[in-house]
């Protein structure tokens, strides 16, 4: 598929100190469907940046095209000046970027532990045959692997666990593990989409305060989708809102809050 280049008036900067992440023109269409229609943002580094709407909106679509997973119809997509249209998905995980799912993608066979060292193998120098050999360096990797992968099952709370098969945690203890699965890349950018779902009031709570903790502790942006309202108003620095694949609005929580357009197409059923 050609991947046109964005408007000129439009361009990708140099990756500047204020800004990592730019989406310039970047549309999406599923035949006849256009799930994602000329949506340009960009995110500033060490911002918690929010991106709302209705169901079918294109959100997941948007994460998709910034990852990797979904190759744009139209647009670009840049991390910190680079291009990352055309890239795998692998490519772009190795610059810094990891992302949660809506639907949770964990090995469900697999131990917490085990989940979380697949993912920090991104990281490690030994090649695969010497790995299965068990040849050095790959004992001493494999030891520094699982100390971090315990560190971060304790950082989310779940160290007690580690030994247990994913498949067998509650929904938001499987949520909390994809979180920490995704810091074991090391990423500079976290995309979340929907950290939240599943959880009740109390939790979603503890969930802004634990996102505004990793921010500062691992110096990470962050970017998420999120359908409750009060937690992303609550949480993100500046909040971008699609319906129906286009921008309609972007700012702070309180100039989103209070636009028209946006109270229409998905604040007003909030309320």
């Amino acid at each position: 598929m050609t991947t046109a280049m964005p408007d000129a008036a439009q361009p990708i900067s140099a990756g500047t100190a204020a800004t990592v992440l730019e989406a310039r023109g970047v549309t999406r269409r599923f035949g006849g469907l256009v799930a994602v229609n000329n949506v340009s943002f960009d995110v500033r580094e060490g911002e918690i940046f929010g991106l709302i709407g209705p169901n079918g909106a294109g959100k997941t679509t948007m994460f998709n095209l910034i990852t990797g997973l979904t190759a744009p119809s139209a647009g670009v997509v840049a991390y910190k000046g680079t291009l990352l249209t055309g890239l795998k998905p692998h490519q772009i995980a190795r610059r810094g970027l990891a992302r949660t799912f809506q639907n949770i993608r964990l090995f469900g066979n697999l131990s917490a532990l085990e989940n979380v060292m697949i993912a920090r193998h991104i990281h490690t120098h030994t090649g695969i045959l010497r790995g299965v050999l068990g040849l050095p360096p790959s004992p001493q990797e494999e030891r520094a692997v699982r100390a971090r992968a315990l560190e971060l099952l304790e950082l989310v709370g779940l160290s007690d666990r580690a030994t247990q098969q994913a498949r067998n945690f509650a929904y938001g203890d499987q949520r909390r593990l994809e979180i920490a699965r995704a810091l074991a890349l090391e990423p500079r950018l976290l995309l979340l989409d929907e950290p939240a779902a599943g959880m009740n009031s109390n939790e979603k709570q503890g969930l802004s305060d634990f996102i505004r903790a990793m921010r500062q502790t691992f110096d990470l942006t962050i970017l998420l989708i999120e359908h409750h309202v009060p937690l992303v108003m609550g949480l993100c620095d500046r909040i971008a809102v699609l319906d129906f694949g286009q921008l309609i609005a972007i700012g702070d929580p309180a100039k989103v809050r209070d636009d028209p357009a946006v109270i229409e197409a998905y604040l007003g059923d909030e309320g």
